[in-house]
């Protein structure tokens, strides 16, 4: 694995943790590189609206213009999938919590 793509790597996992504690620049990065394929991910708009969701929970309003914006390229069924993960990494990271 290229230095490149270790860093991206280590920038997503780090993001993920910050996310799990319910940082909403957290979420929205992630949903950031999810719609973009930044860091060699790939695009992904349901892992994309997952987290601009998460973010806009956790009051992002920029969250929600992007999560507004690919909702627009996703499916009805893209978006119930998408919600449904953001649900149960709340619940995930709820429990976590406990």
């Amino acid at each position: 694995m290229g230095t490149s793509l270790k860093n991206a790597r280590f920038l997503i996992e780090s993001r993920l943790a910050d996310a799990a504690r319910g940082d909403a620049d957290a979420c929205y990065d992630l949903g950031m590189v999810y719609s973009s394929g930044a860091a060699g991910m790939g695009i992904d708009l349901i892992e994309a609206h997952k987290w601009f969701n998460l973010a806009a929970v956790a009051g992002s309003e920029a969250a929600k213009d992007c999560r507004r914006d690919i909702a627009e390229d996703m499916s009805a069924r893209e978006i119930a999938t998408a919600q449904a993960a953001a649900r149960a990494f709340l619940v995930s990271t709820q429990r976590r919590a406990a």
